[in-house]
């Protein structure tokens, strides 16, 4: 099994640029892509936001309360880092129009009022738009890079699922292993305990209390802003050390992030073992209509193969869930000697009490569309700036791991969060 950082380049005839992302505010800009155009009628109001320096839900949670509005009430179509400058539509339902338009909010700007019939749901949007600068690169590697995204364009890149899914010690899909698995102190242990390399000061030292099983000593080791882990410390002091019963009483929607890094982390393992064909269909795959996400059993080869060869279809990999198609022929034969060797069953993602692990298919790569690259010189110094289009649920990691080949080329906080699977 292969950890984000072990997975494997599909240019690996290309050498990485390496560099430094996001080392200045304006470096990462991301614009949202919308989905469909507000009509002009309706109850619903739709306001584009530009925002810098803040993630969507802080940004959220601020113009609930300046207009004294629940949360909930606001819609969305994805989730933005902080780390960069991002746009993106909200909407909000039976609002005055101006009351929009006058907010002043520290790190937003509100632009393009209208109205529309429906709120803004996660996926209502028809991808992201990205211009990243590179920084500390040898700029005269420009042409080389234009040549890298343009062999990307035609085979495309490996849409693996980037360390963002895996949180900050990439271990958070063991957590949802240890919950299909009902191991509920297992998942716990990955969360509040085991002390890894990547933990220091007060969090390796709460690690290391709740490994000894002071669970109330931990609970006050944990600093700010670890209130989750505090607080689950404490319910595991004052529950005597039961896990079920503590674990069970986490939030359903973090419950759900920790089974989806799991679904992420076994899709990666596929890609991997696909990677040297990704733009080759297999008889018995389950094919991705772009940019729909239609999916189609592949019966012709002869008919479906030329389709992939101009993006107009992919093949898929899994993320295992009750609804999820399973292929046949040699991908169904992948993906059933990938769940043999973590000891899992496809019913086993189906069973009594799982049911609201859905599952789906998901495209093996990704086409970065309308690319360029351009070097320049700022007042911080050369860079190279690369620019492409990503339909909805897709990472610019996985463009910028395979341009830049080192650790840097995973961005931390990438710009494509609307994908969650479930």
């Amino acid at each position: 099994m292969l950890d984000v950082e072990d997975l494997p380049y599909l240019t690996v005839d290309v050498p990485g640029i390496g560099g430094r992302i996001k080392s200045q505010p304006d470096d990462f800009v991301v614009d949202e892509v919308p989905l469909y155009e507000p009509s002009g009628e309706g109850t619903h109001v739709y306001f584009c936001i530009v925002k810098k320096g803040m993630p969507t839900m802080q940004a959220v949670n601020q113009i609930a309360r300046a207009l004294g509005r629940p949360v909930r009430d606001i819609g969305y179509a994805g989730l933005k880092d902080a780390d960069a400058v991002t746009s993106q539509m909200l909407s909000l339902e039976h609002v005055d129009p101006t009351r929009i338009e006058s907010l002043a909010i520290p790190g937003i700007d509100v632009r393009e009022v209208s109205r529309h019939t429906n709120k803004l749901k996660l996926g209502h949007l028809r991808g992201n738009r990205f211009r990243i600068k590179l920084r500390e690169v040898d700029t005269l590697r420009t042409g080389e890079i234009r040549d890298l995204l343009a062999k990307l364009q035609q085979r495309g890149a490996p849409n693996y699922f980037g360390p963002q899914r895996f949180g900050m010690r990439g271990d958070t899909w063991e957590a949802g292993r240890a919950l299909i698995r009902e191991d509920y102190t297992e998942a716990l242990t990955v969360l509040l305990g085991r002390v890894g390399p990547r933990d220091f000061g007060e969090v390796r030292k709460a690690r290391e209390l709740y490994d000894q099983g002071d669970y109330e000593a931990a609970s006050a080791r944990w600093p700010y802003p670890f209130l989750g882990e505090r607080r689950l410390c404490r319910a595991m002091a004052k529950s005597k050390g039961q896990a079920g019963r503590v674990f069970r009483a986490i939030n359903p929607q973090l419950r759900r992030f920790y089974v989806s890094a799991y679904q992420s982390y076994l899709f990666n393992q596929v890609v991997a073992e696909r990677l040297n064909s990704l733009d080759c269909l297999l008889y018995g795959d389950l094919a991705w209509r772009h940019p729909q996400g239609a999916v189609f059993r592949v019966d012709d080869l002869a008919v479906e193969q030329p389709r992939c060869d101009v993006f107009e279809i992919s093949p898929t990999g899994p993320l295992f869930g009750q609804r999820m198609t399973e292929p046949t022929g040699e991908p169904g034969a992948i993906e059933q000697k990938l769940l043999a060797e973590v000891d899992m069953k496809p019913e086993d993602w189906r069973a009594e009490g799982r049911r609201k692990i859905r599952g789906g298919r998901r495209p093996l790569r990704v086409c970065p569309h309308d690319a360029s690259v351009d070097s320049g010189q700022d007042e911080a110094g050369d860079y190279i700036e690369v620019q492409f289009f990503l339909e909805s649920g897709c990472y610019a990691t996985s463009v910028l791991r395979e341009i830049c080949k080192t650790a840097q080329g995973f961005v931390a906080g990438d710009e494509a969060t609307d994908d969650l699977p479930s």
